[in-house]
């Protein structure tokens, strides 16, 4: 037995260059949507939204039994408001749909009064269907339809309702501000060194990234092969590469002081002063310290994060953005973060007795009291320090993620 045809209900609004047609119809999947010869037409299997639907014909035809008689015009009436006929017609692709009430097949057409563009676009969500479709001609329509008397299934749509006169308004603000806004960027100096800033930003990254998975490399493949053996020599075979990278990490305090980047210049300095300090001072200074195994997870995590980073950065010069990159930039660093601060906190802790036998770096004051200012009381200092550093840090990257990862605020119209 052949499926029967509904009609769903239709609310309708207007403005001067474009047509919206709402669907009262629930999950609605590749809906069939068409306009030939001026004519909209639609048809669709799905579930009814909260409406009225309305049989395919308003006028009820009579049926033809085998025996060749008629039934009683009452007893047509009442079958066709039982059943609701279906017409014969060309085959049309379906749109699939479910609802408490089953599937039904839905359809409609509407001749519209002036010409309109063959394309419309539809938005689909699980209550209802969404027909826009622009005019060929900027003009106010006294009416929806060609025939005058306006068919049962249609009905204005208050939501997006304007008279006339609303609607030039809007339509006059909508120039003026597309007017203000073009008066604003000509009036914005353009940049003569746009793209080589670019290209300066985008290849910075790129080395800075190529560099730290070298060291991720390295030290992984040398992990599987050595084993904890190399965890003792890391310095020796990572040290220079390191060096490399966090030399040129200066370069953001910079990039951040000229605004080239809108990063903020204090967390930029805490980071590569940070490391640079441990890197240098510590590590590169004390050749005992050179063979700690602390140092493979020291630059083992710092190589980790800086994996996200800079290819975020990278693509971000571009205009690229790739969901599972951000997620990533904003959420590795939670771990990681704190794993590297307490490296780098161990790498202090384990150099101060170093520092407080050999004096080295200890300061003697010429005063009668020969007081020596010690390199190591300094280390306690800068590991306090360490700490609140991080601190500052973690909440920077709390913002940046709440920000780029949370919930979107809606803009209050």
């Amino acid at each position: 037995m052949a499926d029967c045809s509904l009609r769903p209900h239709v609310h309708w609004a207007q403005r001067h260059r474009e047509l919206y047609l709402r669907v009262e119809l629930s999950d609605v999947k590749n809906p069939d949507v068409s306009i030939a010869d001026n004519v909209l037409r639609f048809r669709g299997r799905a579930a009814a939204a909260a409406g009225r639907v309305l049989s395919h014909r308003q006028s009820v035809a009579p049926r033809i039994y085998m025996w060749g008689t008629f039934p009683r015009p009452s007893v047509c009436l009442r079958r066709a408001h039982k059943a609701p006929l279906c017409p014969l017609s060309q085959p049309h692709l379906e749109a699939q749909g479910h609802g408490a009430k089953g599937d039904n097949i839905y359809e409609f057409q509407i001749e519209f009064l002036e010409p309109v563009e063959p394309k419309p676009v539809c938005r689909v969500t699980q209550r209802q269907l969404n027909i826009t479709v622009q005019k060929k001609e900027s003009s106010w329509w006294e009416r929806l339809t060609k025939q005058e008397k306006r068919p049962l299934f249609l009905a204005p749509d208050f939501d997006r309702w304007l008279d006339e006169s609303d609607a030039e308004m809007e339509l006059k603000e909508k120039e003026e501000e597309k007017i203000n806004k073009m008066k604003i960027e000509s009036r914005v100096p353009k940049d003569p060194f746009k793209h080589l800033k670019k290209g300066y930003l985008i290849m910075y990254n790129l080395v800075q990234f190529l560099g730290f998975s070298w060291i991720f490399v390295n030290m992984t493949v040398r992990l599987f092969i050595l084993g904890k053996d190399s965890f003792y020599d890391t310095f020796h075979t990572i040290a220079d590469m390191m060096y490399f990278c966090q030399t040129l990490a200066l370069m953001e305090i910079l990039n951040s002081l000229i605004g080239l980047v809108r990063s903020p210049l204090i967390p930029a300095v805490i980071q590569v002063f940070g490391r640079n300090f441990i890197l240098f001072v510590v590590l590169g200074s004390l050749e005992e310290m050179q063979s700690k195994a602390v140092v493979f997870f020291l630059f083992y995590f710092w190589s980790i994060i800086e994996l996200f980073r800079y290819p975020y950065y990278m693509l971000s010069c571009m205009g690229i953005e790739w969901k599972p990159l951000t997620w990533l930039r904003y959420t590795s660093w939670i771990p990681l973060y704190p794993l590297g601060g307490l490296a780098e906190a161990v790498c202090l802790i384990q150099s101060i007795p170093i520092f407080s036998e050999t004096g080295k770096f200890s300061l003697g004051l010429p005063n009668p009291l020969n007081v020596t200012i010690q390199f190591s009381f300094l280390l306690q200092m800068y590991l306090i320090a360490l700490f609140l550093g991080l601190f500052v840090n973690f909440r920077y990257l709390y913002k940046q993620r709440k920000q780029h990862l949370g919930p979107k605020k809606r803009k209050m119209k």
